[in-house]
């Protein structure tokens, strides 16, 4: 026991240092309850979330999935600290009464030896951690790249200083506890021997207490008593500032996790009503945005980065970090949360009601970063406290497109393909059966009462590569005798790509669209070959009314060829397979694919990086349609480097091919658009159901080979080629190294390029020296399925910059038509009646683009402008106003000429809008419509024939106001007083007037 004078203090200082404790573990609930509540249930069958946070708590489960080394130091410490809460209970509790533990008794023996034994294995963790952190080369692990934004506090080493102090007090925290219970020991042990049940501590005692005497002795023990529990009581008043409490928080991450998985967004209730308010609430742009478990994410993130290492934006060097989004999001917390004294028994102001300055872009994460992310969720699967990082991008994504208006031009092709034809291709609704044509595929007018609904997709419905997936399955349909129908005309895009780029409004007008379809025809399955219409019709139309049973195309066909219905042959090919991320990730099929596989008599080369642990294509989270972020490579290269270099070392060398098998159309279409497959052509890339069609065929003798790009050819013959939209495009500008002036312990080369670098598997084109036609949709233009390819090697017309400008005029789409023989509206490839085009030149930085119109309602075949000097300089982008129509330009002979500027594809000067435009002569072609126009120094405009009575579709995007809004009275704002003013960020303008999707589209 104490002495009576160390008693009667240690009570007061428990008291103190315990109630301040308690006061700072109280004001960080009261910042996580600022945030907005949840969406969705978190506190429903309390039980089974309390048994399930428990099992993840105590195996580590999580933790171990990666870094297996570093997992068992953690789990040192882990297990050490949670022990510790009964020790130091114990170890209260003897200073004050007259009872020990002792060995005596088997309880007391396991008791003792646990305590002993986790004590040292907590030292080695923490010293053998530390040693990582500062000296062994993963302490790239907790670098970001420089494109990353950083919090300030990030930037002035607070991580490092934060980890190194809590590593001094578990030193000194357990430290002490082991040197006084030496003291112990050896003060009970005179002449008694050893404890064999607590070797460390009768070691330290043997060593250093030795020949002291009785009362440095008792002194030594009142010493490991004062330091051990006085350092966790000290402490406590700064533990909810340090990263450490997440010892704490990620339990409760574990209680009140989502009820679904990870593919599944939360719901957006009650979206029509707040559309129509004046300022309306719609995504996230400030940290009470934030939902109050994303808020809980921040002080649950251990800062490991393993969410950065998995990230695939973040393994090709681009700005997205999803550990630092987590770790600014802390960073500011703290900030706003800080006190002069931590004595200032206050709480502050935003843990009032007090809202912030600081929009989310502004210190948490950059917009760049924002549009980088592919949502894969591999940043969510391999969390170790369960963050949910992706889910608060697409909450940003939802305040910059339906408030804020800002997203990638590229994007609006898209959405007004969806909101207009009900397709982002933005082709016409009546070619969506074009696919099937020469086969005799059911429709659901044909056949009311089928077994299953093969939901097509619009993939399968406009894109040739995806095409040929969409034939083979109705055929393996056919050949087992399944009674199915599929909806043709009547099936509408899912608004998968519309929603997770934060378009909910349009995904909602469609999702509704098609519920009310699935109603009528009331489904018994639905099979989908296209795992993101799988995911959503199965895991979010439920969050609209839509109830229905999903199943993927690959999982049907496994129970057909297990049910015998379908008898696949033996092919000879080495294979290997990609797991898509909404497939595999997200929805946890993995073994179907690879079953159907293996039931052709092939063995899959797994790739090393599989399963959950697989890297994404790059299509995801509509990236699919727009340009790549910069980074120092495409996600789709790096996928395919691995694929080939896999392939490339197969052992099996006699095989006839090489053949890359996936379960995703997006997947088929950017690994076979990808610069890299396109240097060589020795891995083909096929669907499952391609694959399991030619093994059947083969197996009853109905196989032909491939004809190739005949006329004749049906879209199952022809050859792969480039469907992606941005497949040839040159990544966007990103707004470089944003984040260079930190210390290189804080930036430098990171683990994820490290781990994810792959071998080049050969020579690269040089996608800026080919700059394509700017993709955009052609209302009712397409390429018909059967057409042949245009092979021809022509240059490749340089990319018009997507403006503001009129509709498409329908002498212009009757003009399309009949170019279409030429030149297939996807192919990408030049009009060679067209003449050559001027090189490409550099792509503008990346900025905040305003929402635009509709390209010009006429086409220009030639323009000829007055030379513009290049700005050597940026120049800010005005805010883009809607106005009247432009007036015409008078059209000029053909003959007549006027100068052009000569520009290098790396200095192309950056493109201004004016409120109004300078005439400029024009050539026209009406015989042949050009596809494309270099983007030039000033817009101009061009003669055209009168626009269709077509309504035009503009965002409902105004200006954004000059004055800053003001703040509720009752609300005070705050303002981040310990960040350096260097670092400090002007307040963002929130008076922009908000934009709104049309409602009702058009299928035009």
């Amino acid at each position: 026991m104490l002495p009576l004078s160390s008693k009667i203090l240690f009570f007061v200082f428990a008291l103190v240092f315990g109630g301040l404790g308690l006061w700072g573990f109280y004001r960080l609930y009261l910042r996580i309850r600022r945030g907005a509540p949840a969406s969705e249930s978190r506190f429903d069958m309390l039980g089974s979330r309390l048994g399930s946070a428990l099992v993840s708590s105590l195996t580590q489960e999580r933790t171990f999935r990666r870094r297996t080394t570093i997992s068992i130091l953690h789990a040192f410490i882990f297990y050490g600290f949670t022990y510790y809460v009964l020790v130091n209970l114990v170890d209260g509790l003897e200073g004050y009464l007259p009872f020990a533990i002792t060995s005596a008794s088997p309880l007391g023996a396991v008791y003792n030896l646990l305590a002993d034994v986790l004590s040292f294995l907590v030292l080695v963790g923490v010293v053998a951690l530390v040693i990582r952190r500062l000296f062994s080369p993963s302490r790239r692990d907790f670098r970001f790249n420089g494109k990353s934004l950083l919090h300030p506090l990030v930037k002035q080493n607070y991580i490092l200083r934060d980890s190194l102090i809590v590593s001094g007090f578990i030193l000194f925290h357990v430290g002490s506890r082991a040197i006084g219970q030496a003291a112990k020991l050896e003060l009970e042990s005179r002449g008694a021997g050893s404890d064999v049940f607590q070797p460390f501590s009768t070691l330290i005692g043997h060593l250093f207490f030795g020949g002291a005497s009785e009362s440095a002795l008792y002194d030594w023990r009142v010493f490991g008593y004062w330091g051990a529990l006085g350092s966790v009581l000290a402490f406590l008043a700064y533990f909810p500032y340090t990263k450490h409490v997440h010892i704490f928080m990620a339990p409760l991450n574990y209680t009140f996790k989502r009820p679904v998985n990870s593919g599944t967004l939360p719901p957006m209730k009650g979206l029509e009503a707040a559309m129509e308010a004046d300022e309306p609430k719609l995504g996230v742009e400030k940290l009470e945005d934030l939902e109050w478990p994303r808020l809980l994410d921040a002080y649950a993130c251990i800062q490991c980065n393993r969410c950065q290492d998995v990230c695939p934006a973040s393994a090709t060097g681009k700005a997205l970090s999803p550990a630092a989004l987590e770790i600014n999001k802390r960073m500011e917390l703290n900030v706003i949360a800080s006190r002069p004294s931590p004595f200032t028994l206050k709480a502050a102001p935003f843990e009032t009601g007090a809202i912030t300055t600081h929009p989310l872009l502004e210190f948490a994460i950059s917009e760049e970063a924002v549009w980088a992310c592919t949502t894969c969720g591999a940043c969510m699967q391999v969390c170790p406290v369960q963050d949910e990082q992706m889910l608060d991008i697409i909450d940003i994504r939802r305040q910059q497109v339906m408030v804020a208006g800002e997203f990638p031009p590229q994007l609006q092709s898209a959405f007004r393909g969806m909101e207009r034809a009900q397709n982002p291709w933005g082709l016409s609704r009546d070619k969506r059966f074009e696919w099937a044509d020469g086969l005799k595929v059911p429709t659901i007018d044909e056949n009311p009462e089928p077994d299953i609904i093969y939901w097509v997709g619009c993939a399968a419905s406009y894109d040739p590569s995806a095409q040929k997936v969409a034939r083979s399955f109705v055929q393996l349909l056919d050949k087992a005798g399944v009674n199915y129908a599929v909806l043709g005309k009547k099936e509408a895009c899912t608004g998968d790509s519309a929603r997770r780029a934060g378009n909910e409004f349009l995904y909602q007008t469609l999702a509704q669209e098609n519920i009310e379809t699935l109603n009528q025809v009331r489904p018994k399955l639905i099979v989908a070959t296209c795992p993101h219409c799988m995911n959503i019709i199965g895991n979010e139309y439920p969050q609209l009314g839509g109830h229905y049973q999903t199943m993927h195309h690959t999982t049907y066909l496994e129970t057909l060829v297990a049910g015998g219905q379908l008898q696949p042959g033996p092919l000879d090919v080495s294979v290997t397979y990609h797991d898509p991320c909404y497939l595999g990730r997200h929805n946890g099929v993995y073994d179907a694919p690879r079953n159907v596989i293996q039931s052709m008599g092939l063995e899959i080369l797994e790739l090393e990086r599989n399963r959950e642990n697989s890297f994404c294509c790059g299509a995801g989270g509509a990236q699919f349609w727009k340009e790549e972020e910069e980074g120092d490579g495409r996600i789709s290269d790096n996928r395919f480097e691995e694929i080939q270099a896999r392939l490339d070392n197969a052992t099996a060398a006699a095989k006839e091919g090489k053949v890359l098998a996936v379960g995703c159309p997006f997947c088929k279409s950017m690994l076979n658009s990808t610069p890299t497959m396109q240097a060589q052509d020795q891995i083909i890339v096929k669907d499952v159901a391609e694959l399991l069609l030619e093994s059947v065929q083969r197996a009853s003798g109905e196989w032909t080979e491939p004809t190739g790009p005949v006329s004749t050819a049906s879209p199952l013959e022809q050859t792969e080629g480039v469907s992606v939209p941005i497949a040839e495009q040159p990544v966007a500008a990103g707004h470089g190294e944003i984040s260079a002036d930190a210390p290189p312990n804080v930036v430098g080369e990171t683990s994820a390029s490290v781990i994810n670098a792959q071998p080049e598997t050969g020579p690269v084109p040089e996608v800026s020296a080919q700059p394509r036609k700017k993709w955009g949709q052609k209302d009712d233009v397409s390429a018909a399925p059967n057409a042949p390819e245009v092979l021809a090697e022509a240059p490749v017309p340089a990319r018009k910059k997507w403006g503001k400008s009129d509709d498409v005029s329908a002498e212009m789409v009757a003009q399309e038509a009949e170019a279409s023989a030429a030149e297939p509206a996807r192919s990408g490839q030049p009009n060679l009646n067209q003449t050559s085009p001027e090189p490409a030149p550099a792509r503008k930085k990346w900025g905040k683009v305003a929402v635009q119109d509709d390209v010009s309602a006429a086409p220009v075949q030639e323009t000829a402008l007055q030379a513009a000097p290049a700005q050597s300089e940026p120049v800010e982008r005005p805010k883009w106003k809607p106005g009247p129509p432009k007036a015409e330009a008078t059209a000029v002979p053909a003959s007549a000429e006027a100068p052009v500027s000569a520009l290098e594809p790396s200095e192309r000067p950056k493109w201004k809008p004016g409120a109004v435009k300078a005439s400029a002569p024009v050539q026209t072609q009406p015989e042949v419509p050009a596809p494309t126009q270099p983007h030039l120094p000033e817009p101009v405009q061009v003669s055209h024939p009168a626009p269709a009575t077509r309504p035009k579709w503009a965002p409902r995007a105004g200006t954004r106001a000059t004055d800053e809004v003001t703040a509720p009275a009752a609300a005070e704002p705050i303002r981040a007083e310990s960040v350096p003013a260097d670092d400090a960020q002007a307040p963002s303008v929130t008076g922009r007037k908000k934009w709104t999707p049309k409602k009702n589209a058009d299928p035009e």
